[in-house]
């Protein structure tokens, strides 16, 4: 399952490409805009800086920005580095692989069959969608003024 520490990852990733063209964004606006709790949206875009996927910007007009293209960043890359393996269970991991220690013959066991297809099928989707196909699935949300005389 997702962490919330990933959901809020990829939503202010998903901010930043739909608002960063006018410029750095605050951090303010993403945790309001996206309903984010501030202080762990402050971590979570340290980590992503840290990882080279934000650059920030300190002062007036200051704020973080996407470091690269949303159409050069992938989904499964984001996930990885806020979530860990794509993995279900360690057995199945690329890289972080772990015997289960309850398991006595890997080749025969049904649940990491199973488990190795899941893995498969979200790193597939994952590994194949950037932050720009994200952007894509679902309109910006405009604000909307309203004018009473």
């Amino acid at each position: 399952m997702l962490s919330n520490k990933a959901k809020y990852g990829l939503k202010a990733m998903v901010h930043l490409a739909r608002y960063g063209s006018q410029g750095a964004v605050v951090i303010a606006d993403i945790a309001t805009g996206e309903r984010i709790p501030k202080k762990f949206l402050d971590a979570i875009l340290l980590e992503m800086k840290h990882k080279g996927f934000l650059s920030s910007k300190k002062g007036k007009g200051g704020g973080y920005s996407l470091a690269q293209p949303a159409s050069q960043i992938l989904v499964g890359d984001l996930v990885r580095i806020l979530d860990g393996p794509l993995a279900p269970v360690p057995c199945v991991s690329r890289t972080a692989y772990q015997r289960c220690h309850d398991c006595d013959d890997e080749s025969n066991c049904a649940v990491r069959a199973v488990m190795q297809e899941v893995r498969d099928v979200i790193a597939r989707i994952l590994d194949n969608t950037t932050l720009a196909d994200m952007c894509g699935r679902v309109p910006r949300q405009e604000a909307i003024l309203s004018y009473d005389i």
